[in-house]
């Protein structure tokens, strides 16, 4: 573990904190050395903590199985035992997330969030790093306006943006103006969480509704297109988005429906094609040991993508897009998927911590 950075998990028992210390375990730069969670795991050993609720079916990692789990309200527990902490933190109130990400901070730690609580402070940036990581650029100014030295906050999108962000990103980099998008999300039932949504409620049965989704995704793909200016992001104009998000009895890999409206100049499906097969950014430049080296792969089947056989594309990292065809209403639809706890989770929080220590971001911690 000689030269490893050493990595602390917040909310380490529960779902998205366990396949974080699964997806750690051989990492080439990271090491997972400090545990933490809710007061009433805090003093057991880790493996005695989640004993009959392990739920990422394999082992326990060995290293971590007999760290000592800490309560995840004490930030100063964290001060020399880790130099950085990936947050899976679930609390009833975001404020109360927001308040323990920002006492981490302060306490020189950075914090890199899978939570929802600060994706919409306007000097942390949510990152999909294939698409936005100038945003990095912010926090300089996110550091001097609380009086941080080492500590920050860096955060990822939800997870279902995952799922189209990248296609829609290679277009308007492609000088493709998008006005509108219609998105119909199929949600795997993992993004609830554990025990997450009754098996009552979801064999033999769709749930039309999942609380706040909506809202996440017609909101959150702005402020990730969106520009730093003035020690803020400041969210794109567009496109106009409107959203149906339903959860369907799928385990793994969140599915969408998407109809986008371009401007004026309109591609080709050839254009589109060889745009999003060609697409490459950072990560794949600086050979991140979580990017996919294909971020976007383009499948020809008349049924794909399917989660079953799709959502490990690229070890779970990519967008896999089919059915692209034209719509009678806009101009373009098509069918992606991507894998809901890997790229919208746990190893797309990973490739953001990556990103970070590529950037000299944990340099001096």
């Amino acid at each position: 573990m000689a030269g490893k950075i050493k990595v602390g998990v917040l909310g380490a028992t529960g779902m998205v904190g366990q396949r974080y210390i699964k997806l750690l375990e051989d990492h080439p730069w990271f090491e997972v050395t400090y545990v933490a969670a809710s007061p009433r795991s805090a003093g057991q050993l880790y493996k005695d903590a989640v004993a009959n609720r392990w739920l990422i079916g394999a082992e326990i990692p060995s290293g971590v199985q007999n760290l000592m789990v800490e309560d995840a309200n004490l930030a100063e527990k964290a001060i020399g035992k880790c130099q950085f902490v990936f947050s899976a933190l679930e609390l009833p109130k975001k404020e109360d997330i927001k308040n323990l990400e920002a006492a981490y901070a302060a306490e020189g730690i950075p914090v890199v969030s899978n939570a929802s609580a600060n994706r919409w402070t306007e000097d942390v940036p949510m990152l999909v790093p294939e698409i936005n990581y100038s945003h990095l650029d912010v926090i300089a100014d996110q550091k001097k306006h609380h009086g941080w030295d080492k500590g920050f906050i860096a955060v990822k999108p939800n997870c279902s943006l995952q799922t189209y962000m990248m296609p829609i990103h290679a277009l308007i980099q492609a000088g493709y103006e998008i006005k509108r998008m219609v998105v119909t999300t199929l949600q795997a039932t993992s993004g609830a969480g554990y025990p997450g949504v009754p098996s009552f409620d979801m064999i033999d049965n769709i749930v039309p509704f999942i609380g706040g989704e909506e809202e996440k995704t017609e909101k959150e793909c702005l402020k990730i297109l969106g520009t730093v200016k003035d020690g803020k992001i400041e969210n794109a104009a567009g496109p106009i988005v409107s959203s149906t998000c339903t959860r369907v009895p799928v385990i793994d890999g969140h599915t969408a429906c998407v109809s986008l409206e371009f401007g004026d100049k309109k591609p080709s499906m050839e254009e589109i094609e060889k745009i999003w097969t060609s697409y490459t950014s950072v990560p794949q430049e600086l050979k991140l040991p979580s990017a996919p080296e294909h971020p976007i792969v383009v499948r020809h089947e008349e049924n794909r993508p399917q989660p079953r056989r799709d959502r490990e594309t690229e070890k779970g990292m990519a967008c896999v897009i089919g059915r692209l065809r034209p719509c009678n209403v806009f101009d373009i639809k098509f069918v992606a998927l991507s894998h809901n706890t890997k790229r919208g989770a746990a190893l797309g929080g990973i490739l953001n911590a990556e990103l970070l220590k590529a950037k000299g971001f944990f340099d001096n911690l």
